[in-house]
């Protein structure tokens, strides 16, 4: 099975005909089957608003939620870090919050996208099991945007590693330099999952701290050619997955919504069970 998505689902206004305003959840989950949310990295919700977005869509749809900051160590970058103990309250507050969605089985993936600084070294390694035991039977997802985790048999362990946890390793297409970035690796880690996550290639966006670097980092169309590829890629994943879901985030100048359904109408498939769009109610 194959399922693309979209990072947030208010950004997109090609889908409501470039209306000024945000997206409704009802109107995306007339065009796509799952969205990413990272509403939770910044404050893990409540359990109503989990359930009100349960309201707005259909029962097969589905949710990739970004792991909470504490939960990926982007604490230890601030001036104010976390303690062991604030850390394994966080990940028990996480689970009560997103219990609907495993009830419902609209959980697709808990993401956990590391900061840069999360390098390979014994501790992370570590801390990367100590995860798998505390979010046993949920699924998760990790996504390293450090480089020491990638290399000629370096990918290969680590991929053995995190199947031996019971992780998916999250295949991310971004800009790749010497100084910056990972290498895509689409590699099947769990048998239920492969993840894609599609930055955009905006190298000048990407690598450089501007004042609105993080309005501008995912300002990039993927063409024809570069989405064929891709296709390639999916299909081949598709032999060794049950799932392969595809994410584009390269929304800066609102080229997501797009891809998306360019990849799909190349891919040659369909989504069943989506709500409505708004010319069917009429």
């Amino acid at each position: 099975m194959i399922t693309i998505g979209l990072t947030t689902f208010s950004e997109h206004p090609s889908l409501i005909d470039g209306a000024k305003r945000k997206v409704r959840l009802t109107e995306y989950s007339g065009y796509f089957p799952v969205v990413e949310l990272d509403t939770p990295f910044y404050a893990i919700p409540k359990i109503e608003v989990v359930t009100n977005w349960q309201k707005q869509v259909p029962d097969n749809f589905q949710f990739i939620l970004k792991a909470n900051r504490v939960m990926t160590m982007h604490d230890q970058g601030s001036a104010d870090p976390v303690d062991n103990e604030q850390r394994f309250v966080a990940f028990n507050e996480y689970k009560r919050a997103v219990a609907p969605l495993m009830d419902t089985g609209q959980l697709k993936a808990i993401l956990f996208q590391f900061p840069p600084y999360f390098a390979r070294k014994i501790a992370t390694i570590q801390y990367l099991r100590r995860i798998s035991q505390l979010m046993a039977g949920y699924p998760v997802a990790v996504e390293f945007r450090n480089s020491t985790w990638y290399g000629d048999e370096i990918t290969d362990d680590v991929a053995g590693y995190l199947s031996e946890l019971g992780m998916t390793l999250v295949a991310v297409d971004e800009p790749h330099t010497t100084n910056a970035g990972v290498p895509f690796e689409p590699l099947v880690t769990t048998e239920n999952l492969a993840l894609l996550r599609l930055h955009g290639r905006n190298v000048k966006g990407w690598t450089e701290q501007s004042a609105d670097w993080r309005g501008k980092r995912t300002l990039y169309r993927y063409s024809e050619e570069e989405l064929a590829a891709f296709r390639k890629v999916v299909l081949d994943l598709d032999k060794q997955a049950k799932e392969v879901c595809v994410i584009f985030n390269n929304n800066s100048g609102g080229d997501a919504a797009d891809n998306a359904l360019q990849l799909k109408k190349m891919l040659g498939i369909e989504f069943g069970g989506l709500s409505p769009v708004q010319m069917d109610l009429f």
